[in-house]
């Protein structure tokens, strides 16, 4: 009675489940991938240099930040700190003193940023003109950026 039918053997009807499952298994991989993708992006910011130039006043310099945004995400510069104490700020895509600085330290310009809004891989380049209490000294100087993230660095006044 049942001698009379056919069907699939075992090892091909293996072969078959197993072929599915690899192309649901990528099916599902790509989607997955996408996925994380939208997840993962981050802001990161990359001090490539920073140096200090004296201007011929008596400890007067002008210090150069610059940065690449080495992140996934954009980032936007809004702040420059000077040993911790925001200095410059942009206000109307303009950069103006905060009318503040560290102790025995005078502001004296915050040059423009040759960007703001930094895409990944964009860099930008920042000069503050500052008067410090004394030559030899190493003041901290950050980055600031909008989502609240800080990129300080180390510099040696000359």
């Amino acid at each position: 009675m049942y001698g009379s039918r056919s069907g699939i053997s075992p090892v091909m009807a293996t072969v078959i489940l197993v072929a599915i499952a690899i192309v649901i298994a990528i099916a599902v991989a790509f989607w997955a991938t996408g996925l994380v993708g939208v997840f993962t992006r981050f802001e990161k910011l990359e001090i490539t240099s920073v140096y200090a130039e004296p201007t011929g006043t008596a400890n007067q310099y002008d210090i150069t930040i610059r940065a690449k945004n080495t992140g996934s995400s954009p980032a936007t510069l809004d702040q420059v700190l000077l040993n911790g104490v925001p200095i410059c700020e942009l206000s109307n895509q303009n950069w103006t003193s905060t009318n503040s600085a560290p102790t025995g330290f005078t502001i004296n310009s915050c040059g423009n940023p040759t960007k703001t809004a930094l895409n990944p891989g964009d860099m930008t380049e920042v000069t503050i003109r500052v008067t410090a209490p004394s030559a030899g000294v190493t003041v901290e100087v950050a980055l600031h950026t909008a989502s609240g993230k800080q990129y300080p660095y180390s510099v040696l006044l000359p």
